[in-house]
């Protein structure tokens, strides 16, 4: 079989869409961002309420793509080296030997990020940006694939750090989870208020996913939709009452990535503009720097970057 029949018999990703949408009820844009995420080969940070099947969501992608998964609890006592992990010395044999942290894994949920101090913070951003970790005097490669899914809940500060602007820009795309309408909640007790039901296991292969990145990037973008790309992101460094500074360049190769793994998602071969503008939102929303005046004046931080959106010509 060569190259080409392999590929017309791999998964689709929408099979692995189907999969995760049949464990968890509702939600089906933080999955699909998920997805996204996934093909773009980039980082997801899900912000939202305790409950909201956050942590099902990442252990079911896990388990879909015949991945290992691990779950780090984010606490203001954490250390680095329980993220990457530590060099132990063995008395009998007089050598040092290394234990690997939970960040080895496919897939890592690092659960209210924002509550682990800088030490910890910077220990993740070489992981997230370099695909690998330094322990003691040696550089490990972490697996591939390999995504990073954070959590953030908004509704408690006490005890919280403010993320840097440096980490944030590391995450692909920001999603906002939000609560289910009666009708999915009534799915939801009627699936999980008795016996757990079983996760998706092995739905596609660690191989089909690096076979979707290859035709991601395939995807076609016009130069019309690049340039478009491109505005969006500048409307946000233009200064305003609200505004102290935009994106950096690497939200649009993100807003680029994204749109090119919807498109595949959805079995087309070109971006359209309808996936930029989809996705801009969650693209923008986390490497926006705003003043002050938008705690003081109460304004809505999303609705000002829906409006920046909206303020740029869609070609």
């Amino acid at each position: 079989m060569d190259a080409r029949e392999q590929d017309a018999a791999a998964p689709a990703p929408r099979v692995l869409l189907d999969a995760l949408g049949a464990t968890v009820v509702g939600q089906r844009d933080v999955l699909s961002a998920l997805v996204y995420a996934l093909i773009a080969d980039g980082h997801a940070l899900l912000e939202g309420p305790p409950g909201l099947a956050k942590t099902l969501s990442c252990r079911a992608l896990a388990g879909a793509v015949s991945g290992s998964f691990k779950r780090v609890q984010f606490t203001p006592d954490l250390l680095p080296s329980d993220i990457v992990g530590t060099r132990v010395f063995d008395q009998r044999t007089a050598t040092f030997a290394t234990a690997f942290g939970p960040i080895f894994a496919n897939i890592v949920l690092a659960d209210e990020i924002n509550r682990a101090p800088a030490k910890v913070q910077s220990a993740l951003l070489e992981g997230m940006q370099e695909r690998q970790v330094t322990i003691g005097p040696e550089t490990h490669r972490l697996p591939d694939p390999f995504l990073v899914m954070a959590t953030m809940n908004p509704l408690d500060a006490e005890g919280t750090y403010a993320l840097p602007l440096a980490q944030m820009d590391r995450f692909l795309m920001k999603v906002l989870v939000t609560y289910p309408d009666a009708g999915e909640e009534l799915d939801i007790l009627a699936r999980f208020g008795g016996e757990p039901p079983a996760l998706p296991q092995n739905v596609v292969a660690q191989s089909d996913v690096v076979r979707w990145r290859h035709g991601a990037r395939a995807v076609h973008v016009e130069s019309r939709l690049a340039r478009y790309a491109v505005d969006l992101v500048a409307a946000t460094r233009e200064r305003s009452a609200y505004v102290e500074r935009g994106a950096s360049p690497r939200a649009t190769l993100a807003l680029v990535a994204l749109a090119r793994a919807r498109a595949f998602v959805e079995g087309r071969a070109f971006v359209m503009p309808d996936d930029m503008k989809a996705l801009a939102p969650a693209v923008l929303r986390h490497r926006i720097a705003f003043t002050y005046r938008v705690a003081t004046d109460a304004v809505d931080q999303d609705e000002l970057v829906a409006a920046l959106i909206a303020a740029v010509h869609v070609p």
